[in-house]
């Protein structure tokens, strides 16, 4: 029968991928055509600042007026419309970039970030990654950009990778990375950590960054016999390699690094295909020495990196003043 026939099935998912796509086009181009509006109503808006606040309110009850079913023009939306003029001078970014994604992440990057070359660097991550509000707000608020652009990152990426592997590599690291879901114990040892994140990986994987796929925790390898369990193994799609990562509670000890390299030349040897690049190990620790982790890092034969990790940020010294002693609790009690 035709239904049950290879040809007929490839060619329906064909159709169906050409229909996907077509609708995904005309989002984008929707969306575009809106932004470059509302940019050009803005730019329109600052042209008469002379006017005063009357000309926006005037502006939006005229619009209302004209367009009484069209949603979009209150005064709250055309002065972002003047701000997200005021903010992109550069047309050509404005069309490119900003212009691509929706307008609500639009002005959180409005609203929250002040900085211009900080703001770019957003839009152009929320554009590449297709990132939902919720999801930009939390990266805003989890300082992405000074971890993931700003920070001393200690690896040996550029010693033993490829040039375009190496710059790719080091553009996913952050320091520290940020595992605010995890709640926090005082006693904690590594599995648990590794237990709390495998227990929300969705949100391990929003922090680790585009392209992993999660392969296991305590991932067993045979080694000569011998049992080996690798903390957490990844696969990263844009890398094109597997990712090691083990986890430390305490301080960045060197032989850290040595047992990291084991695992990397395990893997190498018994997961990695022909395709594959070689395989990259990220030493998680609560903190480290960045001198002491270089320059442990400076012989090893595998593509490491060190990165420091938190659980929770400390509440701010004037909110921890503020809050009642255990002493004062027990007494309230009795």
């Amino acid at each position: 029968m035709l239904m049950n026939n290879n040809d007929y099935l490839k060619t329906i998912e064909s159709i169906k991928s050409e229909i996907k796509s077509a609708q995904y086009r005309a989002a984008v181009s929707v969306n575009r055509e809106l932004i470059m509006l509302y940019y050009n109503i803005g730019k329109i808006i600052n042209e008469h600042k002379a006017w005063g606040n009357k000309f926006v309110d005037n502006l939006a009850a005229d619009i209302k007026l004209e367009f009484p079913n069209v949603k979009g023009y209150s005064v709250r939306n055309l002065k972002y419309m003047a701000k997200f003029a005021e903010t992109y001078s550069d047309k050509q970014f404005v069309q490119q970039v900003v212009a691509q994604i929706p307008w609500g992440q639009n002005i959180i990057l409005l609203d929250k970030v002040n900085e211009d070359n900080t703001r770019r660097w957003y839009a152009e991550k929320t554009l590449e990654n297709g990132w939902t509000r919720n999801v930009l707000v939390h990266q805003i608020e989890s300082d992405l950009y000074k971890r993931q652009v700003l920070a001393n990152k200690v690896n040996n990426f550029e010693k033993l990778l490829a040039s375009e592997q190496s710059e790719l590599a080091v553009q996913t690291m952050k320091d520290p990375y940020i595992f605010d879901f995890i709640p926090f114990r005082e006693d904690m040892v590594e599995r648990d950590i590794e237990n709390a994140l495998i227990k929300d990986v969705t949100k391990l994987l929003l922090e680790l960054g585009t392209g992993f796929a999660f392969l296991g925790n305590q991932y067993h390898l045979t080694v000569g016999g011998d049992d080996f369990y690798i903390d957490l193994l990844f696969y990263n799609l844009n890398l094109r390699s597997y990712v090691v990562i083990e986890l430390k509670t305490g301080d960045f000890k060197p032989e850290y690094a040595g047992q990291l390299n084991f695992y990397l030349s395990a893997v190498d040897g018994i997961l990695k295909k022909e395709q594959d690049n070689s395989s990259i190990g990220l030493l998680l620790c609560k903190s480290k020495n960045d001198l002491v982790a270089e320059y442990a890092l400076k012989d090893m034969s595998k593509p490491i990196g060190v990165s420091e990790y938190k659980i929770t940020s400390n509440l701010p010294e004037e909110l921890m003043n503020q809050l009642p002693s255990v002493e004062d609790i027990q007494k309230r009690i009795k």
